[in-house]
């Protein structure tokens, strides 16, 4: 099935019409990806609070996996009701999810509150793309993409940073409290910038069944890896009865892509070779960078032995690095006819700095790190703006949303899993042996996980080696 639109049909708008409705996207984006990160620090303060440890790796993973799980259908509503429509809901129930968290009195309540609250934070930063395509020309596209690109990522690196703050001289809950004025002015922003924005409206059918489906094996799968090789062993029957459970309704996912009317995942328009390169390049690659920047504080912690202040602020160089690099990549992309050269060596540079952190893991120097850290930014900017565009640039007007939420979700789910892999893999080693048991985080453990990123970076150059350089085209 040929997904590309004619290219006369729809009209982009002009700078001056377009540059205000993606800037009023833009605090939307900054909610969605704050809140993947914020309560990163405020953890252990959290855990003492309640009187429950133990739980709070889900208060991380039921985010990301509410926001996951309801990107495809945020795309479709997006298709059938219109962006604006669409971001009022997430907005709404965003506001909800953040004002049930401030007021928990327990854990259990803080769990699904934020639950609730990663089913509003999913349609926040996958929409502004969505809007993107909506109103300039796939040409156009990357310089634009940029501003997101440079807002997510800022937005993920500083939660850690404001989360601590708050958590340390107000209360953790404020960081809760904080996302209700957020809250209303993205709606009061949006609801005044995209009073213009282009209508695309077709009728589609929601697959919640499949977002059930998903949602269920995951937790299944990711139970399994939190509780395997700690809680209980990895042949012991409730590990075995988890990852049994997760196959079985795994598979049934598949089943249901396969025969739904209209699935969660649209394979028709993954069946376009550049649609699907462009998917799985963009999974990979942020799927990556995603559990590195989870995953790097801990490493300079308790293995450089950096204080918590100075750990957060040698990632910066990661945020500053990917950010300047997204930003420059993208002026070139619409320039020139072979733009995957730029994004290929540069993927190719991130991955040489990330298997170097697998090599010398133990007694990596300071400064060192920062320049290996500063490749991996500057090698992989240039991925997000490549992926998107060429996405936007192959499927129909009618599509955007739906396509769009199919990136968002792959992403998503492949980040949310790896992040459940890499935290098994460090577990796995710190339970090997008492020195390694007491230390909880071995140098092993992240060996192990700097060379799985590496991998997942290798496949999306794969993938970016696979994907059709077309022209990108004038118009929408």
């Amino acid at each position: 099935m040929d997904v590309r639109t004619d290219p006369g049909q729809g009209r982009s708008l002009a700078h001056h019409e377009a540059r205000p409705i993606v800037i009023g996207m833009l605090l939307p984006v900054f909610m969605g990806s704050l809140d993947n990160t914020i309560l990163a620090s405020a953890l252990p303060t959290i855990g003492r609070e309640f009187g429950d440890a133990h739980s709070l790796p889900w208060l991380i993973t039921i985010y990301l996996l509410g926001s996951t799980a309801v990107v495809p259908l945020y795309g479709k509503i997006s298709d059938i009701h219109g962006r604006q429509f669409t971001l009022r809901i997430a907005i709404a129930l965003y506001m909800l999810g953040s004002l049930v968290c401030a007021l928990a009195p327990n854990m259990l309540v803080l769990i699904l509150g934020r639950a609730l609250h990663g089913v509003g934070g999913g349609g926040l930063a996958s929409t502004g793309a969505v809007v993107l395509g909506d109103v300039v020309a796939p040409k156009e596209r990357g310089r634009y993409y940029a501003y997101f690109a440079v807002v997510y990522t800022t937005a993920g690196a500083s939660g850690p940073a404001l989360g601590g703050f708050l958590s340390d001289h107000i209360h953790w809950s404020a960081i809760f409290w904080l996302n209700i004025p957020l809250g209303i002015a993205a709606a009061a922003v949006t609801t005044i910038l995209l009073r213009r924005l282009p209508r695309h409206e077709r009728p589609h059918r929601l697959d919640v069944i499949g977002a059930v489906l998903i949602v269920s094996a995951s937790v299944a799968f990711m139970l399994g890896l939190n509780l395997g090789g700690r809680s209980y062993a990895w042949t012991s029957p409730p590990i075995l009865a988890l990852f049994a459970i997760a196959l079985v309704v795994g598979a049934g996912f598949v089943w249901r892509l396969l025969t739904a009317p209209e699935p969660l995942i649209p394979i028709d328009v993954l069946r376009n070779p550049t649609v699907l390169a462009s998917v799985v390049a963009h999974a990979c690659g942020w799927g990556a960078i995603v559990g590195l920047n989870i995953f790097l504080p801990m490493y300079l912690q308790n293995v450089v032995g950096l204080s918590p202040t100075n750990a957060g602020l040698s990632l910066m160089v990661l945020m500053a690095t990917l950010n300047a690099s997204a930003g420059f990549s993208a002026q070139l992309l619409v320039r020139h006819r072979r733009y995957k050269i730029v994004p290929l060596i540069g993927l190719a540079l991130a991955i040489v700095s990330v298997a170097t952190l697998a090599i010398e893991v133990e007694g990596l120097a300071t400064w060192k790190f920062e320049l290996l850290i500063a490749v991996l930014g500057t090698g992989f900017g240039p991925i997000a703006p490549l992926s998107t565009t060429s996405l936007q640039n192959t499927v129909a007007l009618h599509q955007f949303g739906t396509a769009i939420g199919t990136m968002n979700f792959t992403r998503s789910l492949y980040a949310t899993v790896l992040v459940s892999v890499f935290g098994a893999l460090v577990n796995t080693a710190a339970t090997q042996g008492p020195a390694r048991a007491a230390s909880h985080l071995d140098v092993s453990g992240f060996q192990l996980i700097f060379a799985a990123a590496a991998i997942s970076l290798t496949v999306a150059f794969i993938a970016i080696v696979l994907l059709e350089e077309k022209p990108f085209r004038t118009g929408l």
